[in-house]
């Protein structure tokens, strides 16, 4: 609990301006496609509150008169993209994968991100209280975000005593420019012009054609932030995902079912006479079906964390009931102190109802029986979606925005949702086309919600702190929802015709698609569900690791050791691309070696570089993108550039040596 925050409860300040309305819009929009970018690449989204509060901080320094509490305004609404831009690319690329959009629907997505958002603000209002106040949680991204506010914004003048952004904020938005120039020069360079080789990869055959070796590092300075950011716990876990699904899961699957693999890869023949695409294409093949794996241990991580926030989130829930009998007794509440009122909150909720039942109704067009199904598909979404933000709010204190378990909420969404609907609609005839169809609107309202909460929680931290209107932060939370949800369809669709968003692109089918591993994930879980089928030997040897995992971190957490196991960050080491955890590694390292070399934790300047990092690759694949659509074939401009692994390796070098210094 914070006795004194930095502006008193007393005192009144500039906080909820135009300019700061106007700047957080702005930036949710486009730290949403920043995130949307690097979501879509590697399966792991970042907080964006700290660079939000550096762009906040360096520009509002140009207006004469600018508070601490603008800019807290300014990182509360634009933080929203970051978070909303996870709820959505977590889910919504499963029906274009799926073949049930033809591309991405600006009005459906916005719709469904936009209810999903508002209501993962309006289900964390009657916790705040309890989580924030009260109970002894951490929110690192919070508490990291206000020391940001604080060491910048301490200015005064004495005409008009108002905290300002002062020469710190200056400092802190050049950092994050350069390193953002730094991050998009190298992506400019790769897939814009060819010089850079995105990344390095081999496969071997060895003991006689027994043993399968494939392996790969991608050559990304966005990826060295994200490692940076997440420290060396997660990157550790990401990495041994990553190696065993490729490093050993490949081969063994290799040795196991060599037959099998030769029919699916389409190679024949001797096997002296295969050439190293057809290796390639048996590597693929084998890792295709370990990386499901990965599916299982999520679905075990995530069923895992419901179960273990059972008690803290009812604890949380009768604190912040007793708080509102509390007020309605007469007791006045400090400014700083003061919700959106909980009647206009309940009212809100239920007249969601009316647009979710709609929204559900068109998900269902065609199918007999769809107005109750739609009924029950809306009462559903406000159960689940109260019980996940709930979860993901109280996660957010624990772990931080970066490590909160989203995928785990929204699988377990998709699972009993799923299972719910097979059991109305059947899987036959148009029920197996849309009933996954109606499960993916949910999951993406109830992921975008579970986002949404725990991004609020944690700019609720940071208002506690610094002294910020807790109903005001909560309105802009829905502006920068508003302003992301209409840019997210956007950039997808740019992105989809760029490079691909878990297919190849099919106006640009050179390029590397996107992995999208969570969307894809998705996809399979419903559409398995409701009769496509479902490989279960690899999600059963998933239910293993993932059991193994939970007794590993459980005697951590016994031991009250600093090092834990997490099963949804091994998981998604598993279904990702090896050469993703890499560069993640690297960051990981690089995050402890500063932190032991200064005694304490990593300071803001490195989270400012790696952000900067993160942000100026994404937004330039963003441009890049739009260039390849716009001159299709064209881009990049070197097609095939003999020197370009070791140009790139020389780039990711580059940034590497950039952040350890000036971090």
């Amino acid at each position: 609990m914070v006795d004194h925050p930095l502006v008193p409860a007393e005192r009144i300040i500039n906080e909820m301006t135009v300019k700061a309305l106007i700047l957080g819009a702005v930036l949710s929009a486009i730290l949403a496609a920043a995130n949307a970018y690097i979501g879509l690449l590697v399966g792991l989204t970042v907080s964006a509150s700290i660079p939000a509060a550096a762009c906040s901080m360096g520009i509002l320094r140009l207006f004469r008169r600018s508070t601490i509490l603008e800019n807290n305004m300014v990182q509360t609404a634009a933080s929203a993209g970051e978070s909303l831009a996870a709820g959505i690319i977590f889910t919504l690329p499963a029906l274009v994968m799926m073949g049930a959009w033809g591309g991405y629907h600006w009005g459906t997505m916005t719709m469904i991100g936009i209810l999903g958002g508002v209501l993962g603000v309006a289900f964390t209002i009657p916790l705040r209280r309890a989580l924030i106040v009260e109970a002894d949680l951490t929110f690192p991204e919070g508490v990291a975000t206000a020391q940001v506010l604080k060491t910048g914004g301490v200015e005064t003048d004495h005409d008009h005593p108002e905290l300002r952004p002062g020469p710190e904020a200056k400092r802190g938005f050049r950092l994050l420019l350069a390193a953002a120039g730094l991050g998009g020069l190298v992506k400019l360079l790769e897939s814009g012009v060819g010089l850079l080789a995105g990344g390095v990869a081999t496969t071997k055959s060895w003991l006689g054609g027994k043993w399968l070796f494939t392996g790969d590092i991608t050559l990304s300075p966005a990826l060295l932030g994200v490692g940076y950011i997440v420290g060396l716990n997660v990157a550790v876990l990401v990495f041994l995902g990553g190696a065993i699904g490729t490093l050993l899961g490949v081969p063994i699957n290799w040795l196991l079912n060599s037959d099998e693999l030769r029919q699916i890869a389409g190679v024949s023949g001797d096997m002296g006479s295969w050439t190293a695409q057809d290796w390639q294409g048996l590597a693929d093949a084998s890792w295709q079906q370990c990386r499901r794996i990965g599916v299982g241990a999520m679905m075990v991580g995530g069923v895992w964390s419901l179960i273990t926030l059972a008690r803290p989130l009812m604890d949380g829930v009768r604190a912040s009931l007793q708080a509102h009998r509390e007020a309605k007794a007469g007791a006045v509440a400090l400014r700083t102190e003061q919700d959106m009122p909980i009647p206009y909150v309940s009212l809100l909720v239920l007249l969601s109802a009316i647009p979710l039942y709609f929204i559900f109704l068109n998900a269902l067009d065609g199918f007999p029986g769809r107005y109750w199904i739609a009924a029950i598909m809306s009462a559903l979404m406000l159960v689940l979606g109260f019980v996940f933000a709930s979860v993901a709010g109280y996660m957010a204190g624990l772990v931080g925005s970066s490590n909160n378990p989203i995928s785990g909420v929204t699988i377990a969404t998709v699972i009993v949702s799923a299972l719910i609907l097979l059991q109305l609609m059947g899987n036959e005839g148009m029920a197996a086309k849309l009933g996954p169809i109606a499960v993916m609107y949910l999951a993406g309202m109830i992921c975008s919600a579970a986002a949404i909460a725990g991004d609020n929680m944690q700019d609720l931290k940071c208002g506690h702190i610094v002294g910020a209107t807790p109903w005001r932060q909560q309105v802009f939370q829905i502006i920068g929802v508003a302003a992301a949800a209409g840019a997210i369809p956007l950039v997808l669709s740019i992105l989809d015709q760029g490079y691909g968003i878990g297919r190849p692109s099919p106006l640009n089918p050179e390029a590397t698609p996107l992995s999208a591993p969570q969307a894809s994930l998705m996809r399979e879980l419903s559409t398995g569900i409701f009769g496509a089928g479902i490989e279960w030997v690899y999600i059963f040897i998933g239910f293993g690791l993932a059991i193994l995992l939970i007794a590993l971190d459980e005697i951590q957490k016994r031991r009250s050791a600093h090092f834990r196991f997490p099963v949804l960050a091994v998981a998604v080491g598993v279904y990702l691309p090896l050469g993703l955890s890499i560069p993640i590694l690297l960051g990981g390292l690089l995050a402890h070696w500063q932190q032991r070399r200064r005694g304490g934790e990593v300071e803001g300047d490195g989270l400012l570089l790696a952000s900067g990092l993160i942000t100026g690759e994404a937004l330039m694949g963003v441009l890049v993108a739009v260039a390849a659509v716009s001159a299709p074939g064209k881009v990049p401009y070197l097609s095939e550039f003999a020197l370009s692994p070791w140009f790139g390796l020389a780039g990711l070098a580059v940034c590497f040596l950039y952040l350890a210094r000036k971090g």
